[in-house]
């Protein structure tokens, strides 16, 4: 059960980030749980030592857990788009 809530959180957030990076037109269902999951780890990787909060990769479903989660997918689609597009957005 908890693989399934994993997904959908993971799919949720990585739709509201590639909504607030504009590249929502470009993904799909797929691409938004990839986004978010991945963007998860990036986040926990980066952000979660400097707040000392998890992810949602790390079974903590709290705000602030999310919040990075979210931080996390941003962080990784301005990575994608510079490499894509050659700007951040």
């Amino acid at each position: 059960m908890n693989f399934i809530i994993w997904l959908v959180v993971g799919g949720i957030i990585g739709w509201l980030a590639s909504m607030l990076m504009k590249t929502d037109g470009q993904q799909g269902i797929i691409l938004n749980v990839v986004v978010g999951i991945v963007g998860a780890m990036l986040g926990g990787w980066l952000i979660s030592p400097l707040v000392g909060v998890g992810t949602i990769n790390q079974d903590s479903f709290s705000m602030p857990a999310l919040v990075v989660s979210f931080i996390g997918a941003v962080i990784l689609l301005a990575i994608v788009n510079l490499f894509r597009r050659g700007s951040v957005r």
